[in-house]
């Protein structure tokens, strides 16, 4: 549940840690206000208050901080607290939000937060009433994916698109869950794609945020047990599953990629993997499977020096099985798809455990050490200094 007041929580920007995650930004609140705006009454703006309560859907942090600075401009005015240090990243960016409104007066102020509660509930309202396709089944229960099982496919769909799909601690767990389920439903094969313009833009780094000194070894230990949990449940997934990479994928939802039978994509899709940028390392059992893929030399650019590829260059170097126009991608990529479900359920999984059971014991045993190596990263001051300094690059930008 959301909060509308002053006293929006902490928790409303920070979720639970499971590993790199997108930083909270401080975008400046960009407002068109004229002399002419309605001026909005004082109930109106409790229920906006009230209304914002109901949203189910997190509108991202960027819109919180907005719906914040517009609150505390309306009931207090002008920004008039000092300025947080610039290691307290939530405080820093409600400051920013709140300071960047200059002048604007209470009244505007009122206009604005209504006005954007009141999108917010209809943006909402529309997506509520997008039924599913004849035939399709959909599966409850999911806040974060779009799970259905159509044609003997069961598709699980990033559902973030105001975040770029970024992956935050309840979506890890809703896709362990939708795999779990996937493995014993009566579908042929399963596929993960994205909701929007992105495929996935990897972990949510909001997480990081503003976790005490105290906190911080319990949540590298809870993240590092919950990325070995995820990685482990694509490890051991029984049927084939099939990436269809619809726009850029960043961090795990490239590494992870190793891991999928296989993977097909937009030519507008990109691949990056920036675990140095922000003194981090690999995982998804890249740092074995990546190698192997496409040769040591290509995959020390890509996990050690953060290269992004486009869809063609991954085709080459294998990490890709084929690469389609956008403006067909959809249409083709499922024709062929429809066809490999048509195929002997059985007969698929019994191959592809031939396959994998041979490097099972070993993906295992690599993603265990992967997570090992993360927690340490996790809590050296490397790390911390390398998202200070990517968090206060974004808060400019």
């Amino acid at each position: 549940m959301l909060a509308g007041t002053a006293t929006i929580k902490k928790k409303t920007f920070i979720k639970k840690s499971n590993r790199q995650v997108q930083p909270v930004c401080s975008p400046s609140v960009h407002l068109h206000v004229t002399a002419a705006t309605m001026q909005v009454s004082q109930k109106d703006f409790e229920k906006a208050q009230e209304q914002l309560k109901l949203l189910k859907n997190d509108p991202g942090n960027e819109t919180k901080l907005k719906l914040y600075a517009l609150f505390k401009q309306a009931t207090e005015g002008p920004c008039n607290s000092p300025k947080p240090g610039m290691l307290d990243f939530v405080k820093k960016a409600k400051w920013d939000a709140w300071n960047s409104l200059g002048s604007l007066s209470q009244d505007n102020a009122r206009q604005e937060y209504t006005k954007l509660v009141s999108s917010l509930i209809s943006a909402e309202s529309a997506g509520r009433k997008k039924d599913t396709s004849p035939g399709e089944s959909g599966h409850g229960g999911y806040e974060t994916l779009i799970v259905t099982t159509d044609n003997n496919i069961t598709k699980i769909m990033f559902n973030r698109p105001e975040k770029k799909n970024a992956i935050n601690h309840k979506m890890y767990r809703e896709i362990i869950n939708a795999l779990q389920e996937a493995a014993k439903d009566d579908s042929t094969i399963a596929v993960f794609t994205g909701n929007g313009d992105y495929y996935t833009s990897g972990n949510d780094l909001n997480n990081f945020s503003n976790v005490q000194p105290s906190e911080m070894k319990k949540m590298a230990k809870d993240a590092a047990e919950l990325l070995k949990e995820f990685v482990g449940s694509f490890i051991d997934f029984p049927k084939p599953l099939i990436a269809v990479v619809n726009g850029p994928a960043v961090g795990i939802s490239v590494t992870l990629l190793g891991l999928f039978d296989v993977v097909y994509a937009s030519d507008r899709a990109t691949f990056h993997t920036p675990f140095s940028q922000l003194g981090q390392s690999p995982e998804g059992c890249s740092s074995y499977l990546f190698p192997k893929i496409m040769g040591s030399a290509k995959a020390n650019e890509i996990l050690l020096f953060n290269k992004k590829l486009t869809a063609s260059e991954a085709c080459a170097l294998g990490l890709v099985n084929e690469v389609f126009p956008d403006s067909t991608f959809q249409k083709e990529v499922w024709a062929r798809l429809k066809a490999y479900a048509s195929l002997p359920k059985n007969s698929l999984a019994v191959s592809k455990q031939l396959l994998r059971n041979i490097e099972k014991e070993k993906l295992h045993a690599v993603n265990s050490q992967e997570c090992e190596v993360l927690t340490e990263r996790w809590l050296s001051d490397e790390c911390l200094n390398a998202l200070v300094t990517f968090f206060q690059r974004k808060s400019k930008l």
